[in-house]
């Protein structure tokens, strides 16, 4: 008998986990869930921040590090380097696979406080990939106006990246053809199309709590919450659809290329009257990727159910947009409000990460 996760596979989705810790990497805790189904691995700011604040796990390493870097910054990536790699390792027999669906990537975040700046994005996204050193991470970067270009060059670069924090069908459009902007760049200068690879993380439950929120706020329309975040990703889809098909993708995918899957993050469910693993079920299509917390991931294996659903009831996706209007929600300031606040709340928690360190090596003595 198959697990949900080996079922989703068998339906063109892949599992990933949206956790990582030193712990979970060493005790054998990914590597049971490898096992299990799970491909791939990502992390960001608050993640981490978790991490090195519970336990002493860090501990040992920290007393090596501090005798080189004052730096927070440059601390916190001496300790993700190691839990980076160590899970990219442990990762490595599933990329190594080279099926078309191209698992078995980690992904490690570009510092957000740089998400409107496109040379440092660039500089940095270099400088983390040359750092871990694995051809199975994803560098991520959010899909902001400044990220647009960084992203293209990036890839331009032959760099693997996760492009992050998208809510919009236009943000969305635009981190798509910026990477094949990229990889024609690449491909003009000679480049291996099939060293480099990209995912859109597509952000879920946040876009209900915001819609739902203001629905609240006008009052009625209770029927339309909890509709617009599994609509807008169903569309999305179609425009994963559109881009990566046709005689100019073709000539990319000929030289090697690899489609940029949708990847539906914020997948875990915020509001306790929804079903905990609607973002999975109701999102279930081939080539794409559902990056799961360890709570839904564990739920989902528990009682979750799959079937082909991404690709239905396009047409009714597509009202859910209209019937918004009409109920006075702006779906364009919706998905504004919330990239701003994603970039906010990924700097703020950077900047928490670092003043974490800095408690850390007061409580350690090191100054």
């Amino acid at each position: 008998m198959t697990t949900p996760l080996q079922d989703l596979a068998k339906h063109g989705q892949s599992a990933w986990i949206d956790y990582l810790s030193r712990n979970f990497v060493r005790n054998g805790d990914l590597a049971a869930l490898i096992d299990e189904g799970v491909a791939g691995v990502t992390s960001n700011p608050t993640i981490f921040q978790a991490a090195i604040a519970e336990g002493d796990a860090y501990d040992e390493q920290l007393r090596e590090v501090f005798a080189v870097h004052n730096d927070p910054k440059e601390v916190f990536l001496a300790l993700a380097r190691r839990d980076i790699q160590d899970a990219c390792d442990l990762l490595r027999p599933v990329f190594d696979q080279g099926d078309a669906s191209r698992d078995g990537w980690v992904s490690l975040e570009v510092d957000p406080q740089l998400a409107d700046d496109t040379q440092g994005t660039i500089d940095e996204a270099t400088r983390l990939y040359e750092m871990i050193g694995r051809p199975n991470l994803f560098v991520k970067i959010p899909g902001t106006t400044a990220g647009l270009p960084a992203i293209e060059e990036t890839v331009a670069r032959g760099i693997p990246v996760n492009v992050t924090l998208l809510f919009s069908l236009r943000r969305h459009r635009e981190a798509a053809e910026a990477y094949l902007r990229g990889l024609r760049r690449l491909h003009a200068t000679g480049g291996d199309l099939h060293a480099v690879a990209s995912v859109a993380s597509y952000f879920v439950s946040r876009v209900d709590t915001e819609a739902d929120r203001r629905l609240t706020e006008i009052g009625g329309h209770d029927d339309l919450k909890g509709t617009l975040a599994v609509a807008n990703a169903k569309l999305a889809y179609q425009t994963y659809l559109e881009l990566f098909r046709g005689d100019d993708w073709a000539e990319l995918e000929a030289a090697g290329a690899s489609p940029q899957r949708c990847l539906w993050a914020s997948t875990s469910v915020k509001n306790p009257e929804y079903r905990d693993v609607r973002y999975v079920e109701e999102l279930v299509g081939a080539y794409t990727v559902n990056t799961m917390p360890r709570d839904t991931l564990e739920a989902f294996q528990d009682h979750g159910r799959v079937a082909d659903t991404l690709e239905r009831d396009v047409d009714e996706a597509r009202d859910v947009f209209d019937r918004f209007a009409a109920a006075g929600v702006d779906y364009d300031d919706v998905t504004d409000t919330l990239e701003r606040e994603g970039v906010a709340k990924f700097a703020a928690s950077f900047r928490q990460l670092f003043d974490g360190v800095a408690a850390k090596r007061r409580e350690m003595g090191q100054g």
